[in-house]
Order: structure tokens, then sequence, then C-alpha cells
């Protein structure tokens, strides 16, 4: 079960792409620092993390108590995991001093026996372990292995894997089965998947067992969770669980018993992803089955066009199939990466191809989303359709922001766009015994070294221009070059060294075989824009329709197309151009122009709420820019699905 597959290492990754190229660029010139500035209280206008200073209390260097929320930690992990992957692809050495200093200050803060974790050690020694369900200590632990193993592979210093280790050894030694373990498991999931990472750097069997165990111990009966809640009595850190709901962890039942995807959308894909791995290095059909179960779920039942899941602003969470409303979409940024990772990890257990076509989505959309060009805003929620004015605290739409915000006091997607984006080669490309991967379309170079010699590989994509992927090699010996060929793709052409060839399809991949020397694949996927519909159980968009060009999704701001956005209707297969990139959007990526008709109701014009049917139809030429780039200009009402004139 794909064990032959691994990643390329992210030192042999360049990325060249005029858009992805911009935004990684950006992670080590102004995400780092900025984000370093936010974790010592640094920006004068954004609220206090505490983050730093609350390791040096945990340390015995600072007095005082422990503040922030109770895994404001992770924070920090999340920004050395970014600095790891950007050190790892070639930029950002002037912050490896810095995140050496980090590391001796996370290693003065953890205690004796291992134990790792600022809140407990501080505020409330005597409860560690108690609180699973809320304290977020598994989590927490879960993102500094995770930052510690990429970290050691990027620079080979060993301190920070010697403090994981060290907790890592703990956790095994706490919890399982034996006498004196205790049976639990984390409230947050995260722990499971960043263990089977630490065993394959390690080769120790001890983690996989505990991330095993971890996996299926939740969800038994007697729950865990609820024999902890009632004795204690009550909630310590969010009063908002009262009524907790065990659908939330997905603890209601064995995780490969699970059939639908369920509760807080980031807590189940961390989870997916860590059983997708599971059942990779322990060769378990079961589980593997159990991820094919809930990604179908999740993809084909509960996902937004974009890539977006987790549609409810209440706890964001899933709620049930087809309930995909526009406007208070929630579409946690987290929830978007968390997919990807799951899409690359289920493509590595099946070796089908097609599980990127989601990881793709997601990335050009709602995770790009997630940040501005500049690289220093944020947006944490993802709607399909804004009106700037509608967006009022303390209401249902409290949750949506019309502009990206600054930091969050819950600032969980700010860094993990950051280390997505520094990671993003890992998504590109894989390689097997004498083959590579490529799995998207995104300008780089690339070198693998394979069983029977080198490739190096320089890919230029025109993907969103034209449709068009060129690929030259160079190799010591014979390399079948696996392509993804995406789900939207027309008849493709590919031609080897100006030749024609009819590539086999395998499993989702064009296969093209090469010799030794220097070679050059030609592919154009007869890529168009074209008009989506959505299933009729899908009530949000009856009627509806949206635009897409590859795996872009366009969508229509009021700085092109004026107010009332609502008011537009478009016909049936209406003719879409391509017109020239925005100056001010980033990866020159065409616009595509078409006509509408703007309807509204003349008998309200002088301010009446409501006024006798009087309909006024005004021809009008509309400009749309990918939704993964809005509001990057002035701010101001958002819609992708758009009306169907019939």
């Amino acid at each position: 079960m794909g064990h032959h597959r691994k990643q390329l290492e992210y030192g042999n990754i360049r990325i060249t792409d005029k858009l992805f190229g911009e935004y990684v660029q950006k992670v080590s010139e102004k995400i780092i620092p900025h984000q370093w500035k936010i974790l010592n209280d640094q920006l004068e206008d954004s609220e206090p993390t505490y983050c730093i200073q609350n390791f040096r209390v945990a340390a015995g260097e600072l007095p005082g108590e422990r503040k922030g929320v109770v895994f404001q930690d992770t924070d920090l992990y999340k920004w050395l995991e970014s600095v790891a992957f950007c050190i790892a692809g070639g930029q950002g050495y002037e912050y490896e001093a810095l995140a050496d200093e980090v590391i001796e200050l996370v290693g003065r803060a953890q205690e004796a026996d291992g134990y790792l974790n600022t809140y407990y050690t501080v505020n409330e020694p005597a409860k560690k372990w108690s609180n699973l369900v809320e304290g977020h200590e598994l989590y927490t632990a879960g993102h500094m292995i995770e930052a510690a193993v990429a970290y050691y592979q990027a620079t080979g210093k060993t301190k920070i894997l010697d403090i994981a280790r060290k907790n890592a050894d703990l956790i095994c030694r706490v919890f399982g089965t034996g006498e004196g373990q205790k049976k639990g498991y984390p409230g947050h999931q995260e722990i499971e998947l960043a263990l089977v990472k630490l065993y394959r750097v390690t080769g120790e069997r001890r983690y996989l067992d505990t991330a095993s165990y971890f996996l299926h111990e939740r969800g038994k009966k007697p729950s865990y969770f609820v024999q902890e809640m009632e004795g204690r009595g009550g909630w310590e850190f969010f009063p908002e669980f009262k009524n907790y709901d065990l659908e939330y962890s997905q603890s209601h039942i064995e995780p490969v018993k699970q059939k639908t995807a369920e509760g807080h959308a980031v807590r189940a894909m961390y989870m997916c992803s860590a059983m997708a791995d599971l059942a990779v290095e322990c060769e378990d059909a079961e589980m593997l089955e159990a991820c094919k179960r809930l990604w179908d779920s999740t993809v084909n039942h509960r996902m937004y066009l974009t890539g977006g899941i987790g549609s409810s602003g209440f706890r964001e969470r899933f709620t049930t199939d087809y309930d995909l409303p526009n406007t208070t979409n929630y579409s946690e940024t987290c929830a978007s990466i968390g997919l990807m990772m799951f899409g690359q990890r289920m493509s590595t257990a099946t070796g089908e191809a097609g599980y990127y076509d989601t990881v793709e989505l997601a990335l050009y959309n709602t995770v790009l989303a997630g940040i501005n060009r500049a690289g220093d805003r944020y947006f944490y929620v993802n709607p399909l359709e804004v009106v700037p004015e509608f967006c009022t605290e303390h209401t249902y739409m409290d949750h949506v922001k019309a502009v990206r915000q600054k930091w969050f006091s819950v600032a969980c997607c700010p860094p993990n766009v950051a280390r997505t984006l520094a990671s993003l080669g890992q998504y590109i490309y894989a390689q097997e015994e004498n083959a590579v991967c490529i799995h998207q379309f995104i300008s780089s170079t690339a070198k693998a070294v394979l069983e029977n010699g080198t490739v190096e590989i320089n890919m230029g994509s025109t993907l969103l221009q034209d449709g068009k992927v060129k690929i030259r090699t160079k190799q010591d010996s014979e390399v079948t070059f696996k392509i993804r060929r995406p789900g939207y793709a027309g008849k493709q052409e590919i031609t080897l060294d100006g030749q024609t060839v009819d590539a086999v399809l395998e499993k989702g991949y064009l296969l093209v075989t090469t010799i030794a020397g220097e070679h050059e694949i030609c592919i154009d996927f007869g890529v168009r824009p074209r008009w989506i519909g959505a299933n009729d159980e899908v009530r949000a968009d009856a009627g509806r329709c949206a635009l897409m060009n590859g795996p872009v999704v366009y969508c229509l701001e009021e700085t092109d197309n004026g107010k009332y956005l609502a008011d537009l209707y478009v016909e049936e297969n209406t003719e879409v151009t391509q017109g020239i990139p925005q100056a001010d959007l980033p990866g020159e990526i065409p616009t595509l122009q078409y006509e509408a008709t703007r309807i509204h109701n003349q008998s309200t014009e002088q301010g009446a709420l409501y006024g006798e049917l009087k309909l006024e139809k005004e021809k009008t030429h509309l400009t749309a820019v990918p939704y993964g780039l809005w509001c990057n200009r002035t701010p101001g009402e958002m819609l992708v699905w758009v009306k169907v004139k019939v």
C-alpha cells in the first residue's frame, strides 16, 4: 500500500512559478519576521499573544502567570516549522540562529521527565493529562514534534529532535492499555500524524504503536471523554462546549467504523491524515477503507466548489450532506490545508492520482484566499458571497470578515498557511523506484535521486493561461514520468521531443517513459473556461452557476463590477472570453469576461423597502477574477455563484 512512494527532498525543489513563487518568497521575506514580532508582542496594534513570554515564564526566567489561550505554544512551533521548510528550500538562512535560540528556550521550558506545555507547567501543574477534551496537551505536543522533524531534516541539528523524542517517550509511557497507563486520546487530533513522522525519521516502533493506539482507542465505549467530563464536573476552558457532543471530536464511534465526516472539520482532517498514514505503515486494509468512506463523504457530499469544508460557523464543523450555504460559510483555512494533507496521503496509499484534483482545488482557492498578496493579512473564514455591511458583530454573520485580519486571538490559520506554502514542493512531486510523479503544474525545478540514477526536472507551466505544461528533463537512465491527468482536462495533446505520443493512462496518471539524456515533454490539457452547476440537493446554489478555468474558481468583485452583485443574471452557457490579468493581482492569471443582465425592481427606487414588481433589465459586461485572490484590492461585495436566467 503505497510504501514505494516518497517525497523528494525539500532542498531539491525550487518554485519559480509566477503565482506561487511570489507567495513562497513572501514566507521568508515577510511572513516569518512579521510573525516573529507577533510572537514577541512587538506589534503595537495587534493583540498580545504572550507566546515567547510564556516559554520564559515556564523556563523560570520571568516571574508571573502564563497567559493566552491554552494551546498558544503551537504558534511558535508552526513558526519554527515554517523556518525549517524555508531553510530546506534554500531561503531563510538568516533565521537559523534565531530558531536555534528559540529551540534552546523550548529545551529550558521542558521538564525533567520530558513534559512540555507552558500552560500546565506554570498554571496547573497538578492537572496534567486531566482534561484531554479541552486541554490540547497532545495537540500542542504534536505541533512541536512536527516542527522538530522538519527542523532536523532541514538542518541536521538534533537539539529539537531530542526534545521531541523526550516528550514523545513520555507520551508513550503515559498512554496505552497497559497497567497504570491512561486509556485516553486527544480532544484535538494532531499527535497521531506527528508520531508517524517521528517514527519515519527515527525508526522507533513505539511512536507508530502509540499513534495506532490513539486511533484505535478513540470512540470506544464507555467514552473516555464522558467519564473525564463527569469526573471533573464542568468546563475549564471553553464554556461554549456545554452540551458537548462526541461527534464534534470524531469520538462518537471508533474511526475505522466511521462512515461520514462529522464534527470539527480541522480535527476530522488531521485524524483522517493520520489514518491514511497508518494504513500505509501498518498495511491496514480496514483503516484504508474507512479513509475512502470519509473521503467520499467529505468531497462528494460536504465540500464547497472552492475546496472549503466545515460549513457551520457554530463550532467550525460539518453539518449534514449538501448543507453548503454561501454567505454564512465557515470553511476555515486550516480545514482546507487538512484536506490537502489527507488527499496527498490518500494518493500515496492507493497510488491513484485523482486525489490530487481535490488537493489542487483547495490550494488554488480556499488556501490561497487565506492570505493577502503582501503576506500580512489573513482570512480564517472563507465565504463564497460577501456583502460587507452584513458582516456585523454579535449576529449570525459574526464569524465572516469582509477584509483579511492582521491576526486572531486563536491564530492557527496564519502560521498554518505559512508552513503549507513553505513546504509546497511536497504537493508537486513524488518519486517511486524509477519514476517521478508530477501532481501539480506549478513552475519549478527539481532533482530526484532514483534507484538507477538522478533526474533533473525543469517544469514551466502556463496552465492557468493556456492549459499548457512543458517539462524539460536531464537524466542518467530510463525514467517514467507519471503525470496527473486532471479531471478538468479536455482532449490532451502530448509530445516527447517534438513527436506526438499516446501516453498510457493508469490510475489517473499519464505515463511517459524516457531514456537517458535530455528530453522535453509538452502537454496541452485543453483547458477552457466552464460553467459549473451544483447538485439539486445543494439548495443554496439552485438556479445558479459558477465559473471555473482549470482548478481556479472565479468570482465577481464590486471593484470591477459595481454594487448589487446579487442583481446579476447570466444566460445558460454564456460565452466567456479571456481578458488581460489585473496588474494589481499576483500570478498574471487572466481575468474572465462575459455578458450578463442586471435586473432590479424599479418600484423601490425611491427607497421603498417593498414595491409592486416592475422589473428593469440592463445588459452589462462583467469581469471575473480568481477567488483565491479576492479582496487584494478595494474591499467590497464578492460573489461566486451567479443566478441563471432561463
